[in-house]
């Protein structure tokens, strides 16, 4: 019998998709940019069905790529020719919320959005979000350890998996879901999995901590002079107010973008060469102490220009946009070269200064645009205009690792950046990495040529 058939017995004529036209939505990423040809989509419905899966693949000898909402940017979730895309679509179910241990156990398939719903009407929240909330998926955060915009003050998706279940290449499951305070047995499996961009084994639940809801949040917009000005400014402020959740980044090329593609106005008069967007979210109204703060602020760093500040949700929502449209902004000009990077605070004002200039050296007229989450130096560099996306990638790559910084922040390696993993890397670490690689997935059948080149 063919792999297809084997399948359609196993999870059911309808959830193993062959029509092109079906399937092309699952063969191309958010980007553009990644593409490949399945040889069928898969739409298990549970751990069991997921380990028939894998076993049916690696007894026919092909292999499997998993993804979840489709929103990496990497290329580590759509197949790159004749793979079967395994997708966690059907992976939704949501276990008891546990107020007393703040911890619930949702399927890998559940989004940022859905959980969010699911806890919150609880006093409860979840600790990482970013714009692609309403399709990223929990299995997709924690395959790719994501980051997003709270990890100033939650840490990235690592800090919020206390256990998981997952299916092995060979069918087996490791399932580490009782999540106990205390259980010092071993080697941490829940650790390994995270950040593995699926290429140790399929996740299928997530056993997530919870945070307490915060009702009342303020946030300010800052002008400033230069981005050291704007570390300077979230110095001060994370050491005047324990509730800030998040600071992000961008300038005054992106802020024009934004303006120019959402028809938005100025959020402050004239133009300036930094923003900085804060955030602080508390139980209790907060624009007194954010304005208090602010105020001590601004007369300790004399780079900070004007500030405007919003306290009810539409004016939170109005200057959260300047930020958050910056991703559409970029995608409505053309298709990008996307490099989610991390560089030390002391190195950041000059890596801001310099980027365009190492850019323009393998992509003369093309535009850089920068923007990212400052607590972290995490700089999302978009490249419009370049032809050549290989070089474009090469380049600002080797840069960022010349100033000791990281080829990925939270995107993960995916495909995009495996050619460059020992830049940040050392042979030592690359071995040990392909050794685990080897010993659970033998066969190489989960996600071939994810973060290791070749």
């Amino acid at each position: 019998m063919t792999l297809e058939t084997d399948l359609r017995d196993a999870i059911g004529d309808k959830h193993v998709l062959v029509d092109p036209s079906v399937t092309a939505s699952y063969e191309t990423d958010w980007t553009r940019r990644f593409a490949g040809r399945a040889r069928c989509v898969v739409r298990p419905a549970d751990t069991h069905e997921v380990a028939s899966v894998l076993q049916l693949c690696g007894r026919h000898g092909v292999t499997v790529v998993t993804q979840g909402g489709n929103t990496g940017l990497v290329g580590g979730g759509v197949p790159t020719g004749g793979e079967v895309v395994l997708s966690t679509s059907r992976l939704r179910h949501t276990g008891p919320v546990d107020t007393v241990s703040g911890q619930v156990t949702v399927g890998a398939g559940v989004t940022v959005t859905g959980l969010q719903q699911a806890v919150r009407p609880m006093g409860l929240d979840f600790g990482v979000d970013f714009a692609a909330r309403d399709s990223a998926t929990i299995g997709g955060l924690v395959s790719t350890n994501a980051g997003g915009e709270r990890v100033l003050r939650y840490g990235s998706t690592r800090q919020q998996v206390v256990g998981l279940e997952a299916v092995l290449a060979d069918g087996s499951v490791v399932s580490r879901l009782e999540a106990l305070p205390k259980d010092n047995t071993g080697y941490d499996l829940v650790g390994l999995l995270t950040g593995s961009e699926g290429t140790l084994a399929v996740i299928t639940a997530v056993r997530v901590r919870l945070w307490p809801l915060f009702t009342h949040r303020t946030v300010a917009l800052l002008a400033l002079e230069t981005t050291s000005d704007a570390l300077a400014a979230l110095a001060a402020l994370k050491l005047r107010l324990v509730s800030l959740e998040a600071a992000e980044l961008f300038l005054a090329d992106g802020l024009a973008l934004v303006m120019g593609h959402t028809g938005l106005p100025a959020p402050i008069p004239g133009d300036h060469p930094a923003y900085l967007l804060v955030e602080c979210a508390d139980r209790v109204d907060l624009g007194d102490a954010m304005l208090k703060a602010l105020e001590e602020v601004g007369a300790l760093v004399p780079g900070i220009v004007d500030i405007v500040m919003g306290d009810d949700a539409r004016s939170r929502a109005n200057l959260w946009r300047y930020r958050e449209a910056h991703t559409e902004s970029i995608n409505a000009i053309g298709i990008p070269v996307k490099l989610d990077v991390a560089v030390p605070h002391a190195q950041l004002e000059r890596a801001l200064q310099e980027l365009p200039g190492v850019v323009a050296q393998v992509a003369p007229g093309s535009r850089t645009i920068v923007f990212g989450h400052l607590h972290e130096g995490n700089l999302h560099v978009n490249v419009l205009g370049a032809n050549d996306h290989h070089a474009v990638t090469d380049v600002v790559l080797k840069y960022v690792a010349s100033l000791r910084g990281s080829i990925s922040a939270e995107h993960g390696v995916g495909r995009a950046k495996s050619e460059w993993l020992s830049l940040t890397r050392s042979p030592a670490e690359i071995a040990a990495m392909r050794s685990i690689k080897a010993a659970l997935d033998p066969g190489q059948l989960l996600n071939p040529g994810v973060i290791f080149p070749g």
